[in-house]
Parts: structure tokens; C-alpha cells; sequence
């Protein structure tokens, strides 16, 4: 018996994909607390899980604040997930215990001063920030969106005894951007509830957290990310419904109007099943991105989506983890993707954590009448792309998503990264294949891959860039491994080709000497890539593919072949195929193995591609490949690793840009690669 959750009693009629209707989310988050509840002994005994060696929090040597705050997120994170069921059935009870009497018993204990599992207060703590405003956030959330739930059982001393520590995280400092939404939540629910506060600081909040929208309904956040979408779009409209839209109008409007900017293209981050991309910081959080589905249906006016699709695309995303054995560690989900894996995790999660995935149980806040639940599931846009892939071009943030008709998957093309991080920084993210971390010895998937054998680098001494004559020593051994980029440009679409530039150095270090733009054109089932190396100095270079991972220690099928026009190699493993075609620009093709680097499996198959350049100052030339993948076992055809008809270098395009191609491909369709002004284009 696969220990797992399972779709009993599927109802196909009504959810022909899934099964999954109103009955079974209540099902899924009654079987995700069982288990969690493992961990309870009784009614008394604080909610709080193993810790989990690595970087997490919390470390051994944690003050023991830490550990509070361990617990602190353990019962609001899980919250997210009781909370509903409390409101549909105030007497639910799990593994014996009465989850009413539970969260409310922990919660005063946690929020009334002097008691032994109370929360410190800011004032005990040195001043910074705290994980404790992130869940106050979430809890408010929450009580804002259930007003029946847990906060009317108590009598009013207690609320008074609570409100003292309310008051003073919800006061307390804040980080920038998204954290301020802890902040509002907070001071919004006491007002609500008739305590006084800061007005003034609450509004300063608010025209701060919408001083971020950028556009299209998308946020700063460091760099663009889920966060839009799980806070400024999720919690600020339950905000919007519970508090601003009597308190704050204005503002409401401006948060529900950005809402709605999103929505339009909202659907196009998930594959055709509903499967999310593995992207961006906080993976472990995972489907808490799927939370704007029932949102939608709580904007005023009409829902910006369809019901039947939404539910169709949040059910599959809920599916994609709680139905695999190795998603569950200690008996709740891991810390990771599907598995625990520690290159995709932050200092910042703990093992209660990823609990904030099961975002998307706001649902069960929506009426039984609502059309997320009446409706009949359906594909929404999948049903007229067919082998098609669609695209959507997110200039704002800089995003790039594409549906894939042939084969049902979705991809994420990030162009505003400010930063070496390979959250954000791979070429592409494919939910069908999750990327991989990085190998410092070349390869790595989704990624250019740099090292410098320029003589100063190796040597450690470098001259190159003050020109003083004083050699200025550099780290020779870490120049011995090969490196990523450390920024990602977004330059625009135009004429169907999106331009972008990765930076591999960045200034002061001679930035402009170590440039790869980018040119790419989406074609069924991949991208065709017409990239111009402008690396001043010499270096090795490859280019990755997605990662195949061994499953059940099965390794990747390979398979190579030069016809003299182009050089192929494939890989597949069950159900999954991938193949590189190089034209131009590279000197050989291969495949790696890796080890610990991919989120499925221990080992990974990688195809890339391989350059040399030993010339002190290396030409500038172009790169033409192809990347295709497949989510099938059909053998690849003659025409599908044939994309491209003919190709024509340009030294000088008409533009006057150097390095430009014509492209052909095989339906005849014609793209004309021009880099004209890419510099100036650069946006970030």
C-alpha cells in the first residue's frame, strides 16, 4: 500500500482529470494533518518536529528563541490546514484531539505573556527581525479570512491577554517589501477587533507594500518571484475583504485592479496537469503559488477565471506532491521539492515550514455554491493549443512563460536576476523537469557554464582590469572551477525572438568582457538558441540541458550521432526524453552523470555542450543550438531533430550590428537574429 495520500472514491463526472472535488481537499487535509498530528501526544503537548540536520533553522547551538519560533510556525503554518476544517466543522477532531480546542489552547498560550510556551516579546530580543512577524502574517491571514474560527471561543480577558503581544509584533520592526504584509495583517485584525493603533503606521505599510507593483500585477521582491503571487495577490485580497475595502478603499482598489492585471496569464505557470515549476527562493513552499486559484473566485465582480480550469490546475498541483511516498519526511513534507534536498533551501525554513504549501485550502472558505466547486473540470487554453506552444511575455517582470501544446509542460524564462543564484538564474525552469544544482566542474543543466584559463586568473595575480602595474591577487583556486552568471538581463521580444544577456563577471571585474547574449526562439516542445559569445579572454564554456534524473537507479538511455551539418545527442528515461542539437559555435557534444544535484533523484544524466577557446583574445562568434524535450517514450523522428532548414551568418546585419543570423526552420518559417542596440535595450 503506497503510504501516500490516495483519491478515494474519484468523482469523474465531475473532475474528469483529478477526481478531486470539495469532498476530497477536506479528505486530503484531514489525511495531511493525521499524519502530522503523529507528533502530538496529547492535547498539552506543544506541536513541533524533529529537527532536521543542515542548514535549516534550528541549528544546535540556536539561543533558544529559535526553538519558540520553531514551534510558533509549527502551530500557524499547520493552521493553514486546520483552520479550514475548523469552519466547516467546528467539532473535526484528528488522531482523538479536537483541533478547536487545540489551536485555541496553543495559541493563548503562545500569545498570553508570562506563560511557559509564550512567545518572546520584541522588547526581550535584541532589535532586528524576526520570524515571528512572518507568522503572525499567516495566522491573521487566516483569522481575517475565518472570522468564525478560534478567536470568538475565547472569553474577553483572554483576547486582552493575547492583544498585548499581538500589539507588539504588529508595531515592531519589519523588513522591506513582502514582510510589511505581515505587518498590515496584524495591525489590521486589532483594529478590526477594536484595539487601537498605529494608523498611521499602518497606512505608511500599505503605500509602501503598493509603492512595489511594477506592472501587470506583479510586485518587487527582491527579484520577481511566487511572492507576488502567495502574498501581495493572496493574503492582500483576503485583506481587501476582511478590512480594506471599508477602511482603505483606495488602496483596496489599487491591490484588487493589480490582482486582476495578474490573473491574465496566472494559468500559464502550470503545466498542462496542473504540475508547478520548480523556481525562485522558498521551493519548499511549493504549491502555496496554487492559493490564487480560489482567490480568484474572492475578487469582486466576475472571476477572472474559468472555474472548472482553476480547479482542474490547483487540484493536479496539490496531486503533483501529497500522492509520492518520498514527499513525506518525519511524516510531513519534506524539505525540499519532492524529496528533501538541501541545495534548494534557505537558512530561513525550518521543518514546519513547508507547511505554507497547502495555501491553496482557502478554498474551503468558498461556499459549496461556488463555481470552483460546481464546475466541471476542464484544460482551459491546453484544449486549442494543441502541438503548438504558447507564449507569454511578461515585460515587467521580465518573465517569459511557455506552454508547451506538444507536450504539456511549462516553462519559466526569468530575465531580471540581480544576482548569482540558480533559484532565478538557469535559462529556462521546466515543470517537468526540475532543475539542478550547479557543478563546479562544468555541465551544469540549464546554464552556461564559464571557467577562465586566462594565464592571470590561473596564476591568482591580475592586472587586467587597473592597468597599474601591481598585480592584485585573486582566489586562482576558486578561477579553477567553472562558475554561472551572475546576472540575467532582460532585453525584450521582438519579432518572436526573446533577447536577454547573461553575465557571467560583472563590473568592476570587466563586466563588459564577459557577456553571452542571448536570442531565443520557442518552437514546439523547446528553443532554438542563437547566442553571441562575447567572452574577451581565454576560457571554457558549456551549455546544459535539462537533468535526467536515475529513477529507481535506472540510468539515462544516450544516444549520439553528426549527420556533418549538426551534432545530436539524446537521453531518455521512462516517460521523459530529451535531445541537444548543436550547429554552430561548439566544439563537441557529450553527457555527465552527476551526483546530489538534481530534486528527483541521487544521480542525473546531463547533455551538453562543449567549447575551448585558448586565444588570448578569443573572436566573438555565434552559438546555434537546440533544445528539445519530450514527456513521452516515443522515439524521436528525423524531422523532429531536424528543426532548422538553413542558416545564414551574417558578419554585419543590415542594422549594422556584428554577428547576426538568418534562421530558417523547417516549416519554413524565417527569424532574423540581429543583437542591434542590446546593450542599451538592457533592462533589470
Amino acid at each position: 500500500m503506497t503510504n501516500a495520500y490516495k483519491v478515494h472514491s474519484p468523482d469523474f463526472e465531475l473532475s474528469p482529470y483529478t477526481g478531486m472535488t470539495r469532498k476530497h481537499y477536506i479528505d486530503c487535509a484531514k489525511y495531511l494533518l493525521d499524519r502530522t498530528f503523529k507528533h502530538v501526544d496529547s492535547m498539552e503537548t506543544p506541536l513541533t518536529f524533529p529537527r532536521v540536520p543542515g542548514k535549516t533553522y534550528p541549528q544546535p547551538d540556536d539561543p533558544p528563541w529559535r526553538y519558540r519560533s520553531l514551534e510558533f510556525e509549527a502551530l500557524e503554518r499547520t493552521f493553514t490546514l486546520a483552520g479550514p476544517l475548523i469552519h466547516l466543522d467546528p467539532e473535526v477532531s484528528i488522531r482523538g484531539i479536537k483541533l478547536r480546542e487545540y489551536y485555541g489552547l496553543h495559541l493563548y498560550n503562545a500569545l498570553t505573556p508570562g506563560h511557559p510556551n509564550s512567545l518572546p516579546l520584541p522588547e526581550e530580543l535584541p532589535d532586528a527581525t524576526y520570524q515571528f512577524t512572518c507568522e503572525f502574517g499567516g495566522l491573521f491571514k487566516t483569522l481575517l479570512l475565518l472570522p468564525d474560527v478560534l478567536w470568538p471561543d475565547y472569553t474577553q480577558q483572554q483576547k486582552d491577554e493575547m492583544a498585548v503581544t499581538i500589539y507588539k509584533w504588529a508595531h515592531h520592526r519589519t523588513t522591506q517589501n513582502n514582510w510589511r504584509i505581515f505587518n498590515i495583517v496584524s495591525l489590521s485584525f486589532l483594529k478590526k477587533q477594536g484595539y487601537e493603533i498605529d494608523d498611521e503606521l499602518l497606512k505608511n505599510h500599505l503605500l509602501w507594500v503598493t509603492s512595489y507593483h511594477s506592472g501587470g500585477g506583479w510586485y518587487l521582491e527582491q527579484t520577481y518571484n511566487y511572492y507576488t503571487i502567495s502574498l501581495f495577490i493572496v493574503y492582500l485580497t483576503i485583506w481587501n475583504r476582511a478590512f480594506g475595502d471599508e477602511y482603505y478603499p483606495g488602496i483596496a482598489a489599487a491591490i484588487e485592479n493589480s490582482a486582476y492585471e495578474l490573473m491574465k496569464t496566472y494559468p500559464n505557470f502550470f503545466a498542462r496537469n496542473g504540475y508547478i515549476n520548480m523556481w525562485a527562493r522558498s521551493i519548499c513552499y511549493r504549491t502555496w503559488i496554487s492559493g490564487g486559484f480560489p482567490i480568484s473566485f474572492m475578487l469582486k465582480g466576475s472571476a477572472p477565471l474559468d472555474p472548472g480550469w482553476a480547479r482542474r490546475l490547483c487540484s493536479g498541483s496539490i496531486l503533483q506532491f501529497v500522492a509520492r511516498e518520498e514527499f513525506y519526511e518525519n511524516d510531513i513534507p519534506s524539505l525540499g521539492f519532492y524529496g528533501h534536498k538541501e541545495f534548494v533551501l534557505q537558512n530561513y525554513s525550518c521543518p514546519a515550514s513547508p507547511f505554507l504549501m497547502f495555501l491553496p485550502f482557502v478554498c474551503l472558505a468558498l461556499p459549496e455554491e461556488s463555481p470552483f466547486w460546481t464546475a466541471t473540470e476542464n484544460e482551459g487554453s491546453w484544449e486549442q493549443i494543441g502541438e503548438r506552444s504558447e507564449v507569454a511575455v511578461l515585460d515587467k517582470p521580465g518573465l517569459v512563460l511557455v506552454n508547451h501544446g506538444k507536450t504539456g509542460a511549462a516553462e519559466i524564462i526569468s530575465g531580471k536576476v540581480y544576482y548569482d543564484d540558480h533559484n532565478y538564474s538557469k535559462l529556462a525552469f521546466n515543470t517537468h523537469f526540475p532543475w539542478e544544482d550547479h557543478d563546479p566542474q562544468g555541465g551544469t543543466a540549464m546554464e552556461y557554464s564559464f571557467r577562465s584559463l586566462d594565464p592571470r586568473d590561473v596564476r591568482g595575480d591580475d592586472i587586467n582590469f587597473y592597468l597599474t602595474g601591481h598585480a592584485l591577487h585573486n582566489d586562482s583556486d576558486r578561477n579553477s572551477a567553472y562558475t554561472t552568471s551572475q546576472s540575467m538581463l532582460f532585453n525584450g521580444v521582438h519579432n518572436g525572438i526573446l533577447y536577454r544577456q547573461a553575465i557571467m563577471r560583472k563590473p568592476p571585474n570587466n563586466g563588459v568582457g564577459y557577456i553571452i547574449d542571448l536570442a531565443e526562439i520557442t518552437i514546439p516542445g523547446g528553443v532554438i538558441r542563437v547566442d553571441r559569445s562575447r567572452l574577451a579572454f581565454e576560457h571554457e564554456l558549456t551549455l546544459g540541458h535539462y537533468g535526467l534524473p536515475h529513477l529507481d537507479g535506472n540510468q539515462a538511455l544516450i544516444h549520439q550521432f553528426d549527420d556533418g551539418s549538426k551534432k545530436v545527442i539524446t537521453g531518455a528515461i521512462s516517460g521523459r526524453q530529451l535531445a541537444l542539437i548543436v550547429y554552430h559555435g561548439w566544439d563537441r557534444i557529450g553527457s555527465l552523470v552527476h551526483e546530489g544535484r538534481n530534486a528527483e533523484a541521487d544521480e542525473s544524466t546531463v547533455l551538453y555542450a562543449y567549447k575551448k577557446r585558448t586565444a588570448k583574445n578569443p573572436a566573438m562568434e555565434l552559438m546555434i543550438s537546440v533544445l528539445l524535450h519530450k514527456t513521452d517514450d516515443i522515439p524521436w523522428t528525423e524531422e523532429e531533430l531536424s528543426p532548422i532548414k538553413s542558416i545564414q551568418l551574417m558578419e554585419m546585419t543590415p542594422s549594422f550590428s556584428p554577428l547576426g543570423a538568418r534562421i530558417t526552420l523547417a516549416n519554413d518559417t524565417v527569424y532574423t537574429i540581429d543583437f542591434v542596440n542590446i546593450d542599451g535595450n538592457r533592462t533589470c
